[in-house]
């Protein structure tokens, strides 16, 4: 097993230093200034040039409201004490769905989101937590997703091949909340986000992105993603565009080329001003996704694996076992 793992992160090594940091249409549109932003795990645009990140796990409980130049203009703490908080996800107006979905080794018996509140200035909050149950049995994750209608996801990271999960419409404060699995993704997904037009979805490893077609889950095609520290973060901007970015103190936020992403999509994707509408719920209830059996999104055969998931399983031991524990 040893040999195995040695030699993966060796394939994925020689991967990755044989491809440029960036292609010449990327932009570097910022670094992070502030240092407490260590290990940024997350990436969701907010609009009006702000976005939003999260540190992975060992930080409390907050999310970072970040500028156009890097600076932190917003922190928002939610939690003291949180296990593992992986992901962020568009929540309508001036919110953000965070993630405490990180199991490293697949144990644990739930996993926690939370609507937090975010912007400019600094707040202390208490949101209602939801608990989220998958239906198969414990797994890690690192990618929290919502649909420009407001439904939620959760993509897996899994070696063999990632999951994506549907969270209930209506969420329920006081028990568990049973996820529905919805159609297979790549393997070693860190993070996704979905397009505003609403009818592509990316989801992305340390070394590429794949862009799959709403709601059938069909794979569209990929493309690479720059090379950075420990790649894990993607989001899109309003107006379509794709940015990524690592952990790593001071690293950069990099819109990707966008004639790779457009390549991939075949057009450009119509962006939107509000890519989550909020929309009145009962009290202790949420916008998430439709969980009716006759309108399940994802019959596609987006997650098979092949010789490109080999390699980018290979390239991904090399990431995962140069990571802490």
């Amino acid at each position: 097993m040893k040999a195995v793992v040695a030699a993966a992160g060796a394939l994925g090594l020689m991967l990755i230093t044989s491809v440029p940091a960036h292609a010449a249409g990327d932009d570097v549109l910022f670094a992070f200034s502030d240092p407490t932003i260590s290990e940024a795990s997350a990436l969701t645009p907010l609009g009006k040039g702000l976005y939003a990140t999260t540190n992975d796990s060992g930080d409390s409980g907050r999310v970072f409201t970040v500028d156009s130049r890097g600076d932190t203009v917003g922190v928002t703490h939610w939690a003291a004490d949180p296990v593992d908080v992986e992901g962020l996800a568009p929540a309508g107006g001036n919110h953000v769905w965070v993630g405490d979905i990180g199991d490293n080794n697949s144990v644990w018996d739930s996993i926690r989101i939370a609507k937090v509140r975010v912007g400019r200035g600094e707040r202390t909050v208490s949101p209602t937590v939801y608990e989220l149950v998958y239906p198969d049995g414990p797994h890690n994750a690192e990618s929290l997703l919502a649909h420009p209608d407001g439904r939620v996801f959760v993509a897996t990271k899994d070696w063999g091949g990632g999951r994506l999960y549907a969270v209930p419409r209506r969420l329920d404060p006081d028990r568990p909340n049973r996820l529905k699995e919805v159609a297979p993704v790549i393997p070693m997904a860190t993070d996704g986000a979905f397009f505003p037009d609403g009818k592509h979805v990316v989801v992305r490893g340390y070394y590429s992105a794949t862009v799959y077609d709403w709601p059938s889950m069909d794979r569209v095609g990929s493309f690479r993603t720059p090379d950075q520290e420990q790649g894990e973060a993607i989001g899109v901007t309003p107006a379509g565009e794709v940015v990524v970015t690592s952990e790593g103190i001071r690293a950069e936020v990099i819109r990707v080329d966008p004639a790779l992403v457009s390549d991939v999509l075949g057009d450009e994707p119509s962006p939107t001003a509000d890519p989550t509408p909020e929309a009145a719920e009962p009290a202790g209830e949420e916008r998430g996704p439709e969980d009716s059996d006759d309108s399940d999104p994802g019959s596609g055969s987006g997650g098979a694996v092949g010789p490109a998931a080999l390699v980018a399983l290979a390239v991904a031991a090399y990431f995962v076992f140069r990571k802490r524990p």
